[in-house]
């Protein structure tokens, strides 16, 4: 038969995260210097899905100088012509750029706010170039020299 030796182990258990993020526990951390990190977290007490910016009141006021400048006609009438020379309606080109057709519709109407990702993806989708002193000619295909 063998000898069995009997071992004790003591083991300390991990403290729990909510004695963690006591004040205690923190300042017992910091003397041991062990790295602390610590995060301001916005919104967090609210069981909110989505979180408005926060400086959509001052928008929602529209002052002068906190007024969002539509996108120009002009630029809206290119999309139309470009779109129909292509024979695509708002719904398919919103599709082919995966956006919803409210944004192409509202972009057309001179209504959008201009943003430079969803115009370069209709630029590529029709082929017209929408910013710049170029407007109105066709972009140049990917790879050929100017």
């Amino acid at each position: 038969m063998a000898d069995w030796d009997t071992v004790t182990v003591l083991k300390k258990r991990a403290p729990k995260a909510s004695t963690m993020k006591s004040e205690q526990a923190v300042n017992a951390a910091r003397r041991q210097g062990a790295q602390v990190e610590t995060q301001q977290k916005w919104g967090a007490g609210s069981n909110k899905q989505h979180v408005a910016t926060k400086n959509t009141a001052k928008l929602d006021r529209e002052t002068e100088e906190l007024r969002h400048e539509p996108i120009s006609l002009d630029v809206g009438k290119l999309i139309q012509q470009g779109r129909q020379s292509k024979n695509m309606s708002q719904k398919e080109l919103a599709t082919k750029i995966n956006e919803k057709p409210q944004v192409i519709t509202d972009y057309e109407a001179g209504r959008g706010i201009p943003n430079n990702i969803i115009l370069g993806k209709i630029e590529r989708a029709i082929g017209l170039k929408l910013r710049g002193k170029d407007r109105g000619k066709p972009i140049a295909p990917p790879g050929s020299k100017k």
